[in-house]
């Protein structure tokens, strides 16, 4: 068979990043682990900076005076913005190419970085995290799709997805130490402002080296369906905020938890309406698509929150610096890693699905474990162990669902699938961050003493395992089973 061309290749929607010269199969398969590479580069990106902030939280509210709500929003603002436009971005990496919105992506996450780490004021710093999560939600759809576009379906394809999947646990990993020791060492600023360098570089060596491709013709973006499915996570999320200091039956409460669920479905009335929807509803017919999706947004949800608290815990009750903090989560970060690169081996014998639940199993265990701290609790057995049973799981359950998320879909759907695969997972930790918060904040009742924080981060926990459990649940009844999947 002749070799395919450059040409026919982007036609296919198969990106390359080394000129078309270096013909042959191992061109070919150098070609391909470069996009693998690529897409881990910026998969690692977008993930560190929704941890790398957790370890400079107490810092940044030392210096801007921000309230405990104030905090929440400067994680929130980064994952609520990128997880409403990233089938934005998906559609549009499908559309206007893939090298375009990866490199206009990775533009605007650096200049935001700066800007953040300028900011004078708290609401300077929320506007630029937001900014950040603008340019994570162009950019992070490509990363996925650029994987999944050049590794062809089957045991290639799973190891590229663990790959990915471990590089992405690695930002997470990386970005509590990176936090903690930029923190210490020079200020919580540099936790923004490390991305500056890093993103400029990417930008200049992506631009000469990533070759463009995209898959169906030209269309309209769904820019109304991106607004309001982000201004009513937003809502949302401020609404269940509320519900901490007046209660969930008061106006205050009420009024934008209301709007939010209007807002949220009007998204739908528009995607069931418009002739280029942001989010085709026919895929959520599709079983594995739609049952892997409700599962990543539900551990998403619990999964999502655990660094948060484990950092505050280390912080504001057993007295950790920023360094020590981050230090201290490192197994648990390097567990998730492991997890992940893990993942595959048990999904030849055991399958995607058994593997997804057990996954999920195991990282309930850690969260009851850890639902046990106390203010005086031991590293070993109140941080570390209970922390890499948790993260383990998480890396474990995340390849087997990003797998079956991604499969059955058109590959004129593969952008929106694979934002679609990000989306439900930040979707469901932004919400569950707000939740899982708020429920904190009701048990310790607005005392800082070790005792009353402990309390309110255990029952988080404990509320964690509940979702965890019934998460379980919700895929032995709705996952396809692997012949199924095979089929």
């Amino acid at each position: 068979m002749t070799p395919m061309t450059h040409v026919q290749r982007a036609s296919l929607g198969t990106p390359d990043l080394v000129p078309p010269a270096a013909g042959g199969a191992d061109g070919a398969g150098q070609r391909m682990w470069a996009v693998v590479l690529a897409a881990c580069a910026g998969q690692f990106l977008v993930v560190l900076d929704i941890s790398v902030v957790n370890t400079a939280l107490p810092s940044i509210r030392a210096d801007l005076g921000l309230s405990a709500a104030g905090l929440q929003w400067v994680v929130n603002a980064y994952s609520i913005v990128l997880a409403g436009f990233m089938l934005l971005g998906g559609r549009a990496g499908d559309l206007y190419g893939r090298k375009r919105m990866f490199l206009l992506g990775l533009g605007v996450f650096t200049v935001a970085s700066l800007a953040g780490g300028l900011a004078q004021e708290g609401w300077q710093l929320l506007t630029a995290r937001a900014g950040q999560g603008l340019g994570a939600a162009v950019l992070a759809p490509s990363t996925l799709t650029l994987l999944t576009s050049a590794v062809p379906e089957g045991p290639a394809r799973a190891r590229a997805i663990a790959t990915w999947t471990a590089v992405g646990a690695g930002g997470g990993a990386a970005g509590g130490l990176v936090g903690g020791v930029l923190t210490e060492a020079l200020s919580w600023r540099w936790t923004l402002l490390v991305n500056v360098p890093i993103g400029a570089a990417a930008v200049v060596l992506g631009a000469w080296w990533l070759v463009e491709s995209r898959a169906g013709e030209r269309r309209r973006l769904d820019l109304p369906g991106a607004v309001l499915v982000t201004a009513g996570l937003a809502t949302l999320a401020y609404g269940i905020v509320q519900t901490e200091r007046d209660g969930w039956t008061a106006p205050s409460a009420l009024l934008p938890l209301s709007a939010g669920l209007v807002l949220l479905g009007a998204f739908v009335v528009v995607e069931a309406r418009s002739r280029t929807p942001l989010m085709p509803l026919k895929l959520f017919r599709i079983r594995s698509v739609a049952a892997a999706n409700a599962a990543m947004f539900t551990c998403g949800a619990a999964m999502f929150c655990m660094w948060y608290f484990m950092t505050l815990y280390a912080q504001n009750v057993l007295h950790y610096s920023p360094m020590e903090a981050g230090l201290a989560l490192m197994p648990s970060s390097l567990a998730v890693v492991l997890g992940a690169k893990f993942a595959p081996r048990l999904m030849r014998t055991l399958g995607a699905r058994h593997v997804a639940v057990l996954g999920v199993l195991v990282s309930a265990a850690g969260f009851g474990w850890q639902s046990t701290m106390d203010a005086h609790g031991p590293y070993v057995t109140g941080i570390m162990l209970p922390g890499i049973v948790m993260m383990a799981g998480a890396g474990l359950a995340g390849t087997p669902l990003a797998a079956l998320a991604t499969s059955g879909a058109a590959p004129d759907d593969a952008g929106v699938v694979s934002g679609l695969v990000n989306t439900s997972r930040v979707m469901g930790g932004a919400l569950g961050l707000s939740v899982l918060a708020t429920v904190a904040a009701t048990r310790t009742d607005g005392s800082m003493s070790p005792e009353a924080l402990t309390a309110g981060y255990a029952l988080a926990f404990r509320t964690g395992t509940a979702t965890l459990v019934g998460c379980v649940l919700m895929m032995l009844l709705w996952l396809p089973k692997d012949r199924e999947h095979r089929a």
